[in-house]
């Protein structure tokens, strides 16, 4: 696949896999593994300009950061399924930082509409066997036990579990519903998840414009 066709450093692949995708023409593109879908952007570094490009493909789809950033974290990694013409069906955005109990941490934020499937790779479901392309029967199971705030409202949080996975132990996983889609937030580590005890809060910032200039980006990106 060409730079031109790619969009530059962006690559492309399939929201459920890391299978690179084929443009079949008419502005679809095509995994050997899940046939027509539509395409996961991800740049292949973070950086301000790279970030700009990402909200710039989006047409009315919000792309949540924890906010305000601590001192000493970056966007490390972000990402946008996405038709050409900007039809949106998720987003994602990687803070990078460390904390006293944990070390270095990554907090991964996924806002997508039901049925897209790329929450559950970023969470490192998609090999599970189920074909599982969203949460859950664990959604909405009894009270949350962890609430966030998205852009001022509270939203409601319960653990997924990765315990028949590879490697569950090094990342904690859970999911809501904001705004009439998933919210996915996936810790690593596991222990991570204590950093929720604060109050946290997600907001959107696909409209925040020069705002952006002072965010910092950099550091690994995580595998997901």
């Amino acid at each position: 696949m060409s730079s031109e066709q790619s969009g530059g450093d962006v690559r492309v692949e399939c929201p459920r896999c890391p299978a690179p995708v084929a443009e079949v023409g008419d502005g679809q593109w095509s995994c050997p593994e899940h046939g027509v879908v539509a395409p996961l952007w991800r740049p292949a570094a973070a950086s301000y300009d790279a970030f700009a490009a990402h909200l710039q493909r989006l047409v009315a789809f919000p792309t949540y950061l924890p906010w305000p950033l601590g001192p000493g974290w970056t966007v490390s990694d972000f990402a946008a399924v996405a038709t050409k013409g900007g039809e949106a069906r998720a987003t994602m955005t990687c803070v990078s930082g460390a904390s006293q109990l944990d070390g270095p941490v990554d907090v991964m934020v996924v806002s997508e509409e039901p049925g897209t499937g790329f929450g559950a790779r970023v969470a490192g479901l998609a090999g599970d066997g189920t074909g599982r392309l969203d949460p859950g029967h664990e959604v909405g199971e009894g009270p949350a036990p962890v609430r966030v705030r998205v852009d001022q409202r509270p939203v409601g949080l319960w653990p997924v579990s990765v315990s028949a996975m590879p490697g569950e132990w090094d990342r904690s996983v859970l999911a809501g519903e904001a705004g009439g889609r998933w919210l996915w937030l996936v810790l690593r580590p596991a222990s991570a998840i204590l950093l929720l005890r604060d109050d946290w809060i997600l907001r959107d910032v696909s409209a925040t414009g020069p705002g952006l200039v002072a965010l910092p980006f950099g550091g690994a990106a995580p595998p997901w």
